[in-house]
């Protein structure tokens, strides 16, 4: 019923059997969990109202509003926050916050709904992803000194297991570059000049994509064009995501799938070439254009 969307069905079931809010399937997920996997508001108001616990985590520590959080929808998330979900709990290892979640894949109106509520864990590629400014100078100083906050908390690396494994270091240069590529997934283009002028290295690659690369795929073309100007290379290719998915990819193509235009825009400007191959499928930007269906990207390609 929750995966037909079927609203009258769900409420009418769980209110013959009241018991049913409260289960658990595979890896310990319950149904809000599931719901909450649907985008659909409606159908976690039916599990809430009929008692369903917005505290309940998975066997991985993943609760309802670190899915609210992966979505990135805010109307979502503020209303799991009122019925009492829990803000600073870790999922997928330590500093794994519902914010941090938002902030991995670029959601930028879901986490500030979050920040609002909590900063944890509070390190500096939440500051940077969130781009406050404030937070930034006592975490990172403008000679590059980290505070000992500046890499707390960084075990999570991955939302599921489609990732590989990855464990982050102490290493002052990891810890500032990995920042960087929270900046620029979330947009940040003013935390994007200060990391950089503070020591990260604008083609960094910490955890699998760089600062550009992450932007292209969020869609974020304004730090594309940041990126640009501050001279990361448009046209490095490297790996990006799950290991079935990203290898010898270049920005152009993760901006060509997510069929973001204005990225796949800024980075033609910037002097990216729509020729180049990947790894995986031997296929050029413009042959992932044909792919997915990018109609309109697929015109600008073959003009430029």
């Amino acid at each position: 019923m929750i995966d037909a969307r079927d609203l009258a069905g769900l409420a009418r079931l769980i209110g013959d059997l009241p018991t049913l809010v409260h289960a658990h399937g595979k890896n310990g997920n319950d149904l809000l969990g599931m719901a909450t996997a649907t985008r659909d508001e409606r159908l976690c108001r039916i599990l809430l109202d009929h008692g369903a616990d917005p505290a309940s985590a998975n066997v991985h520590g993943w609760t309802a509003l670190h899915q609210a959080g992966y979505v990135g929808l805010p109307l979502l998330v503020t209303m799991l926050l009122d019925a009492g979900a829990p803000v600073d709990v870790p999922a997928r290892g330590d500093g794994g916050t519902p914010l941090v979640v938002a902030l991995f894949w670029g959601h930028r109106e879901a986490a500030e709904v979050l920040a609002a509520r909590d900063l944890a864990p509070g390190n500096l590629r939440v500051a940077a992803g969130l781009g406050r400014a404030g937070l930034l100078d006592e975490l990172l100083a403008p000679d590059g000194t980290l505070s000992p906050a500046a890499g707390a908390h960084r075990e999570f690396h991955r939302p599921h297991s489609g990732f590989p494994e990855w464990r982050p270091s102490d290493d002052p240069a990891e810890i500032v570059d990995e920042a960087l590529s929270w900046a620029a997934r979330n947009d940040r283009s003013s935390a994007i000049r200060t990391l950089v002028a503070r020591g990260a290295r604008v083609d960094a690659d910490v955890y699998r994509g760089t600062a550009l690369t992450w932007a292209a795929a969020q869609g974020k073309a304004s730090a594309i064009r940041t990126l640009a100007e501050l001279g990361a290379s448009v046209n490095r290719q490297g790996k990006f995501g799950g290991l079935s998915h990203g290898e010898g990819v270049t920005a152009l193509h993760l901006a060509v799938q997510g069929g973001h235009v204005d990225a796949v825009r800024a980075l033609l400007a910037a002097g990216a070439d729509p020729s180049l191959e990947d790894s995986l499928y031997s296929s050029s930007a413009l042959g992932w254009a044909e792919h997915f269906e990018q109609a309109e990207i697929l015109t600008m390609l073959r003009s430029a």
